[in-house]
């Protein structure tokens, strides 16, 4: 039996996978085959396939000197003044503008299809020095191939060490030949001085490409341009790869082919890369210069035209530079999708290790490119929202990919660190995935969106409710699992109530232990962690999920009657106040064993007289009760209190609604000129660290994708009828009005979007970019809820 159940874990769900195994081919889906479907990286591309061929870009900046500030992977080490999309369709082309100390480089692609493997793509790198910089900085760029333990790759190349191509074949591309053109001052003007080096080696992984470049770098090279001065610069030279002995013991990894083809030059610069695939046999020209500007002309102005469209930023008279904030917000998104494949490492605790789960591909949108560059399953819901407006396609395979990973319980893991290179970006404490752990279903919210597009689908489309309605029915029985997955393991002590499993256990170190399956990590719950607890965000996200369950069961012709009666108690008013409300707070509440008399402080060691004190362990900071805990509502008032409203759960009419909307105007409470704070001032864990190495994260700071759901319900308030609609109406427009100004004035000092904002002075904090749920304040700016 135990066998049995510590297999559970691992497999794989029943019913047919919603994406046939080759939805993403080039057979398939030929013009979404390509794509800048590596986040982690300043610029690169791959297919959406397993074991894909991988292009990107490193860079350094020549100083004369032997510094190696080599540019790879997106880290916010690099400090870079600031890098993004501009323009970005999610299918088609990409501008990206890079400023780096002294020098902006501008990254551009274009696809064409043709052929049977994806067809042809085009690079164009531009570098221009900053107008304060007294001279023109020399850099090098390092264009690469890689392939990942399938295919083969052959150099050839000329005259002064330049690698004029690389050719290949894989299984997925067939014959291929990568073109690295020379560069030239501008796109009309003739070639430029540039030193040539190259590298071919193997690589035992993607997550190595950085480090084997790094071990190959020689300074012995000279720069020696015509006019100007000669100087010695880093270059590529040989690797040589570490021998068996070194390696890693048991590691049968194959091996993977990696060209380097670097080339170095002063600013000012352009060059471009070409990809041709060899079974595009009738293309009409190469996609270079000329053609290749025309087509990105094409590609801008289709961009901007649907942009309008969608978003309507023009007719409602916002400024030229709000829009490109706008376009930004929404080509970083787009942008920010990766295709990754590999398996997660999960444990039961049927399992005595770890073990790992089936492998499988995940196509989903990441919340930050440097900082979290891999798929949050709580995060997913609210980039599907943004998306969803721009490309409903993207949001169907998305969904789908993410609700294929479920197992035979109905659970996914939170967090997917599917292969090496991500594994290499996660603390390994972080790594592993429990089957008890869940995160809010904010995919519900997604497919929300996509059932009131099918609602307000004509009857003349009926092409398109039809594909619609197929995708749903494919959806369908994972649905059902995972929804019953929720309703039974996160289920509270009393009927209709529900609680977070995994909060931390070690209630010794924290001082409030965190709840990181919640997605609000340390916003505070109850004190002493027990199975007393009633949480009632979660309750909220299950009143929504199971009329959101109700509506697709209904619109399929499925049994609909359980979900809907789930649907009706929940959102009985009545009994979220039975088991929520706080009379003594005035506010909905969690339920729990809690004491708010707790501080950190340090512990006490005691040192022998006459031993030296650095032998005996540092004193650490641990968390002193100074009145015991007890069964009550827990006093804090922040985010978590605001879900009955936020998702829309209270009554038009009901009173609390009074209360909540006062607490949200409240400055000393959650009221603030940039947004809403997610903790009250007045709260005694407001801004109060959690360990010595925890900083406060949802203690105070202003969170996007929680004022979006605060503006959405508002907007939502202000439009029913009920007593408190001129207040919720006003509210809407202040709150509204705080978020646009704040997030744009952040972009247009910082250069980036970020995580979340200070309470206090509004600036942007923690990590970026983060074009995650923060882009979503382009849907508030559209007003699209």
């Amino acid at each position: 039996m135990r066998s049995y159940l510590a297999k559970r874990i691992v497999t794989p769900h029943p019913s047919d996978k919603i994406l046939h195994p080759n939805s993403t081919s080039a057979a398939v889906s030929p013009d979404r085959f390509w794509g800048s479907y590596r986040p982690q990286v300043y610029f690169g591309m791959k297919t959406r396939s397993p074991k894909s061929i991988v292009t990107g870009l490193m860079w350094m900046r020549q100083d004369g000197g032997g510094d190696v500030n080599l540019r790879h992977t997106c880290e916010q080490g690099d400090r870079l003044q600031s890098y993004g999309w501009l323009m970005h369709d999610g299918v088609s082309f990409g501008i990206q503008e890079i400023r780096d100390t002294d020098f902006t480089l501008t990254t551009e692609f274009v696809k064409r299809t043709g052929g049977e493997h994806g067809g042809d793509w085009t690079w164009r790198v531009t570098a221009k020095q900053q107008s304060s910089t007294p001279q023109a900085p020399v850099i090098s760029l390092l264009f690469y191939v890689a392939t990942d333990s399938q295919g083969s790759l052959q150099a050839h190349v000329g005259e002064k060490n330049h690698l004029g191509s690389v050719t290949g074949f894989s299984e997925e591309l067939g014959h291929f030949k990568l073109t690295f053109r020379k560069p030239a001052a501008g796109e009309t003007a003739g070639a430029k001085y540039a030193s040539y080096n190259h590298l071919k080696t193997v690589s035992p992984g993607l997550d190595k490409l950085t480090d084997i470049v790094k071990n190959s770098l020689d300074g012995r090279f000279i720069y020696n341009p015509p006019s100007g001065e000669k100087r010695y610069y880093i270059a590529v030279d040989t690797y040589k790869p570490p021998s068996l002995q070194q390696q890693q013991r048991g590691e049968t990894k194959k091996e993977g082919d990696f060209a380097v083809h670097q080339v170095t030059v002063q600013t000012p610069f352009q060059m471009e890369v070409l990809f041709e695939s060899g079974s595009f046999r009738d293309r009409p020209n190469q996609l270079v210069g000329e053609v290749m500007t025309e087509e990105l002309e094409k590609r801008k102005s289709a961009f901007e035209v649907k942009f309008e469209e969608t978003f309507g930023l023009q007719r409602q008279g916002y400024a030229p530079a709000l829009i490109k904030f706008g376009k930004a917000a929404l080509s970083n998104m787009l942008g920010g999708m990766g295709y990754f494949y590999g398996q997660s490492v999960v444990q039961s605790v049927y399992n005595e290790y770890p073990l790992a789960y089936p492998e499988g591909p995940l196509f989903t949108a990441v919340p930050s490119r440097s900082f979290f560059p891999r798929g949050f399953l709580w995060d997913e819901g609210f980039h599907q929202l943004l998306i969803s407006k721009w490309d409903p396609q993207i949001t169907r395979e998305s969904l789908a990919h993410w609700l294929d990973l479920m197992n035979v319980e109905g659970w996914i893991p939170r967090e997917q660190i599917l292969d090496d290179e991500a594994r290499s970006k996660v603390p390994a404490e972080f790594i592993v995935q429990r089957n008890e752990n869940a995160n809010p279903p904010t995919l519900f919210l997604a497919l929300q969106k996509l059932l009131e597009r099918v609602s307000g689908v004509s009857e003349a489309d009926g092409q398109a409710q039809e594909h619609t309605n197929a995708f749903l029915r494919r959806l369908f029985p994972r649905l059902q699992t995972w929804f019953e997955w929720y309703n039974t393991t996160q289920a509270g002590p009393l009927p209709n109530s529900y609680r977070w499993r995994g909060r931390d256990k070690d209630t010794n170190l924290f001082l409030n232990p965190k709840t990181l399956t919640s997605g609000l990590d340390d916003y505070p719950r109850a004190s002493h962690p027990s199975q007393d607890e009633r949480h009632v965000d979660l309750y909220c996200w299950m009143a929504l999920a199971s009329g959101i369950m109700a509506d697709v069961a209904k619109l399929l012709g499925e049994p609909h009657q359980e979900y809907e009666r789930i649907y009706q108690v929940l959102s009985d008013n009545s009994l979220l106040s039975e088991l929520h409300w706080s009379e003594q707070l005035k506010a909905f509440s969690d339920y729990g064993n809690h004491t708010q008399a707790v501080v950190l402080q340090r512990e006490k060691v005691y040192v022998p007289p006459g031993q030296p004190r650095h032998q005996f362990p540092v004193a650490r900071l641990v968390r002193s009760v100074r009145k015991a805990p007890k069964l009550q509502y827990v006093n804090a008032l922040g985010y978590v209190n605001l879900f009955p409203f936020l998702l829309q759960i209270l009554t038009p009419d009901s009173p609390k609604l009074e209360h909540i909307l006062k607490d949200m105007r409240d400055e000393q409470k959650l009221w603030t000129p940039y947004g809403l704070r997610s903790l009250s001032k007045s709260d005694p864990l407001y801004m109060k660290r959690n360990t010595e190495h925890d900083a406060p994260y949802w203690r105070g700071p202003i969170w996007i994708n929680i004022n979006y759901l605060a503006i959405r319900a508002l907007h939502y308030y202000a439009n029913s009828k009920g007593p408190y609609r001129e207040k919720a109406a006003a509210l809407y427009q202040d709150l509204r009005k705080n978020i646009i100004e704040n997030v744009n004035r952040q972009y247009m000092e910082t250069g980036y979007i970020w995580e979340q904002y200070s309470d206090i002075t509004g600036r942007g904090q923690g990590s970026h970019p983060f074009t995650g749920w923060s882009a979503l304040s382009l849907l508030i700016m559209a007003e699209q809820y």
